[in-house]
């Protein structure tokens, strides 16, 4: 197993302002240790001739031509609204003006 013992979990607990108790220190630094071994693990078999990947399946954007479409006249887009004023959507008042 990897070198993380019960007092390193109690340091990094300290440091990050974690309350553990004696149980959650020994459970946590067996289950830190199980990880780190993991890590290394994976470390271990992807050498330098095996490519880094960001994801296991190759990704692609699919593009598109941007083209305008159907497009809202400034009433129609106002039709809808409660309220209205000068060709623009009406609203409450969230600041006080002076």
């Amino acid at each position: 197993m990897a070198a993380i013992n019960r007092d390193d979990v109690a340091h990094l607990a300290q440091l990050a302002h974690i309350e553990m108790s004696d149980d959650e220190l020994d459970r946590m630094a067996t289950e830190l240790a199980v990880i780190v071994d993991s890590v290394k693990s994976v470390s271990e078999a992807a050498g330098p001739d095996v490519p880094a990947t960001s994801h296991p399946i190759p990704l692609t954007n699919v593009m598109r031509e941007d083209v305008v479409g159907h497009v809202l006249t400034a009433e129609e887009a106002l039709s809808g609204a409660p309220d209205s004023a000068d060709g623009r959507f009406k609203v409450p008042a969230i600041l006080e003006e002076s």
